[in-house]
């Protein structure tokens, strides 16, 4: 499924002056990377799925249009999938938008390197 382009528009347009941010297609959508964690997505027909503190999943799921992500056949605490009705004004998707980036800058930087994969090198 193609991401929400106007979705992903908006979520530019409210995480401009954050500083860190990478975008990268992953799980179908275009997602927000903020020191390399995802913070916040577009899917496709205006989907969200927004990255939160694991301790206010389950306060938030109780909101209209708001539940917890499942992929794989198994639940994704901190992750949520957020309907285009619960973002439909800028201050709603600013909201998800806060939240996710508030996240993710409470954790540890990812490193911008990764560790080779395959044979060890011969001595």
């Amino acid at each position: 499924m193609a991401y929400d382009r106007e979705l992903a528009e908006r979520i530019r347009g409210a995480i401009s002056g954050v500083e860190g941010v990478q975008e990268k297609a992953m799980f179908g959508g275009l997602a927000f990377l903020v020191d390399g964690h995802m913070a916040i997505a577009a899917g496709g027909k205006g989907h969200l799925m927004a990255r939160v503190d694991p301790a206010d999943g389950k306060a938030l799921v109780e909101r209209p249009g708001v539940e917890e992500m499942h992929m794989g056949g198994r639940s994704m605490t901190g992750w949520l999938h957020v309907d285009q009705a619960a973002v439909d004004t800028e201050a709603d998707l600013g909201e998800w938008v806060d939240r996710g980036v508030t996240y993710v800058r409470s954790l540890p930087p990812k490193s911008a390197t990764k560790k080779p994969m395959g044979r060890k090198p011969r001595a």
